[in-house]
């Protein structure tokens, strides 16, 4: 079986499984975008390239990382012309899709400047985190009408748990250089460690299994990390197994 032939309720939760070991071996921001990139790649069947980039409340990126040349020069003409799919999914906070975008008409600077590039499809969906927007991942295709509502909803699965994933990976060192979002994810992150060893003692699990509780909660009851971590740390009991 593919992972076409997967439910998309099981494939989101394979990809989260995949994702929650970054916040306990990714070191920066930055190399948790790297490797996110290339698993938003993997995970969105005809995408040839992925990015992903955070940005402040004004829309400055602050970090960014794509699987390719060719992605890194069609993110830049969105900055710098101020249009583009990925900065309506980031405003609008909802998934953008160009099934051809020599035929669309909703950006029309950003599509004539990545002619030379040999993209066609994109797909775009923003991060994030409770109320808060951390910025965008993206996918793109040579080929024309290479995404479905389904990719769009794998996307938009992906991104919601890379969003509560880099809000906590955040370390003190970067702290001068990310956004006012991501400052207030990564002073949740003592309460997410703590919680975290107090179930590994208390339920007899890993670390990694740990954080997959914590993790399942707050997805499940839509809270963030830092809610279910206050639970976990105020009470005796835990999330539901």
């Amino acid at each position: 079986m593919n992972k076409l032939d997967l439910p998309l309720a099981d494939e989101l939760a394979t990809l989260a499984a995949r994702m929650s070991p970054l916040m306990l071996s990714a070191e920066t921001v930055t190399g948790a975008l790297q490797v996110l990139t290339q698993l938003a790649q993997e995970t969105i069947a005809g995408a040839t390239g992925a990015g992903v980039s955070l940005m402040t409340d004004a829309g400055r990126r602050t970090s960014t990382a794509a699987t390719s040349d060719v992605v890194m020069e069609a993110d830049n003409l969105q900055y710098r012309l101020d249009e583009g799919p990925c900065l309506s999914a980031r405003d609008e906070r909802r998934t953008v899709r160009i099934d051809d975008i020599d035929l669309d008409a909703r950006w029309p600077r950003w599509s004539e400047a990545v002619r030379p590039l040999h993209l066609h499809s994109a797909l775009s969906t923003p991060l994030v985190n409770g109320d808060q927007v951390l910025g965008a991942v993206k996918v793109y295709s040579e080929l024309p009408d290479a995404f479905d509502e389904r990719s769009g909803r794998l996307l938009h699965g992906f991104a919601e748990t890379a969003a509560v994933l880099l809000g906590n990976m955040a370390t003190r060192d970067e702290v001068s250089d990310l956004s006012g979002d991501l400052r207030q994810a990564l002073r949740a992150r003592d309460s997410v460690q703590l919680a975290k060893g107090m179930l590994m003692q208390r339920d007899h699990l890993s670390e990694e299994q740990a954080l997959d509780r914590i993790v399942d909660s707050a997805r499940s009851s839509d809270r963030s990390l830092h809610g279910v971590a206050e639970e976990i740390i105020s009470s005796s009991n835990g999330p539901a197994r």
